[in-house]
């Protein structure tokens, strides 16, 4: 079994330990204490919370078979005369998109505006991370 202290699970939602801490105070977050007295969030309890929290993958204008759908903020754009890369500042994550420079025109991109990142890859890498113990 694997367990969050409030600030490793802070950290994986891209919030403060003080939302983590209400979230637990109100009831919608399950935790424990462990053997020192500190509130622990047991892993498969902290999966179920992220999946209730996410937005629905349903809720798109149009049909589409990607499921990994990163709404964000307009960072940069650098367009050139074919070409244009997009940052997008998604959460915690920063999303880099290379594209036409006719498609990011038609799209009206620039700084500020707010962009969905759409992603479909046949590769996905996963890493283990050091956070959370197990137990």
């Amino acid at each position: 079994m694997t367990v969050f202290q409030i600030g490793e699970a802070a950290e994986l939602l891209g919030v403060s330990p003080d939302t983590v801490r209400r979230w637990v105070d109100a009831g919608r977050l399950a935790a424990s204490r462990d053997e020192h007295g500190h509130r622990v969030i047991d892993g498969v309890d902290l999966a179920g919370f992220v999946r209730g929290q996410a937005a629905d993958p349903d809720e798109r204008t149009d049909s589409s078979s990607a499921r990994n759908r990163l709404r964000g903020i307009v960072t940069a754009v650098v367009k050139d005369t074919v070409m244009a890369q997009v940052d997008i500042q998604a959460g915690p994550f920063r999303v880099v998109s290379l594209m036409s420079r006719e498609a990011v025109d038609e799209l009206d991109l620039r700084v500020g505006s707010v962009a969905v990142a759409v992603i479909k890859s046949t590769t996905v890498v996963v890493e283990r991370s050091t956070l959370g113990r197990t137990g």
